[in-house]
């Protein structure tokens, strides 16, 4: 299902204000396809029996509700070397965050497992049924919790980061950018406590959703009114207390075009935030370079590794 809401969203964009009617080019024959939010195809599996002895999990923590039903998120927490740091993956495909036990998605994580990190899944409420501004309060409120909670799974609230792709890329930069000290007047206790974050992993991100999706077909996700597109753009938040930002993007994307990108890098050293943007020559979105597997993988795997270190670098003492 994130798969096709993935696709769904890339092609979405691409097309533009036109009809959805489009059939996606037929991939050369060996060809896979693009990988799922541009992990590398090994992350993609069941994990091994050994793997699964590397992390315990606290499931289904509620940090709220949306209409009666709970918002949760999953804990992976390392069983040896934990280095008191944690990650949090914002589980979002075109804006649609979809469940799975923790034991079916772990192999997703093992390389920050393997480096100590606790690791956490954060779901939002989902589209069809919401959309982006639904799931933009809830992972502000979500981040609020698991940095009041952090210490309750081992891990720091001083040394949390945020990761995500392309709709999670764009959550995870509102979780970076949009994050505040908590309002004492607030009618949710929970919004009280900050949500001040340490560092950020954005993969082919929307930034600027009232320059990305000003008169595109309100269909799904994007149902919603025009006039809310700026208070969902992490762009528009950027000051110089946003943490250290990575952007790791495909230059010929084009469900999230690189100008996206570009611009939150040229924001963020305008306002003096340590940054850095990664252009992969010829990937398009999810990292895919169509007709060549090889390369899409070493692209996604690049990129996992470049996400890992930059953890690594900011938020291990």
């Amino acid at each position: 299902m994130k798969r096709l809401w993935s696709a769904a969203l890339a092609f979405l964009l691409a097309v533009g204000a036109g009809p959805a009617v489009a059939q996606a080019p037929t991939r050369p024959a060996g060809d896979p396809g693009p990988p799922l939010s541009g992990y590398p195809r090994s992350a993609l599996r069941a994990p091994t029996p050994a793997e699964l002895k590397t992390a315990t999990y606290v499931r289904d923590v509620i940090y709220g509700h949306r209409d009666g039903m709970a918002l949760t998120y999953d804990v992976f927490k390392p069983v040896k070397n934990a280095n008191g740091a944690l990650v949090v993956n914002m589980v979002s495909a075109g804006w649609n965050s979809s469940w799975a036990p923790p034991e079916e998605r772990q192999a997703r994580y093992q390389a920050l497992i393997d480096k100590g990190f606790t690791v956490v899944a954060l779901y939002h409420a989902s589209a069809p049924r919401f959309q982006v501004p639904d799931a933009v309060a809830d992972v502000r409120l979500g981040m609020r919790h698991i940095k009041l909670h952090a210490a309750d799974y081992g891990a720091d609230p001083a040394r949390i980061g945020v990761w995500g792709a392309s709709a999670g890329g764009h959550l995870a930069l509102v979780a970076g950018m949009m994050a505040d000290d908590g309002n004492p007047a607030a009618a949710n206790p929970l919004e009280h406590s900050g949500n001040r974050i340490a560092a950020v992993v954005a993969y082919f991100p929307p930034t600027d959703l009232a320059a990305l999706l000003q008169g595109r077909p309100k269909v799904g996700a994007i149902a919603f009114d025009d006039k809310l597109l700026a208070s969902v753009s992490p762009i528009l938040s950027v000051d110089a207390r946003d943490p250290p930002t990575l952007i790791l993007q495909g230059d010929a994307d084009r469900g999230v075009p690189p100008a996206q990108a570009e611009s939150m890098h040229v924001a963020l050293d305008r306002v003096g935030v340590e940054n850095r943007l990664k252009l992969f020559a010829g990937a398009d979105h999810d990292f895919y370079v169509r007709g060549d597997p090889a390369k899409t993988d070493a692209y996604a795997i690049d990129a996992m590794n470049e996400m890992v270190a930059w953890f690594e670098s900011h938020l291990r003492k």
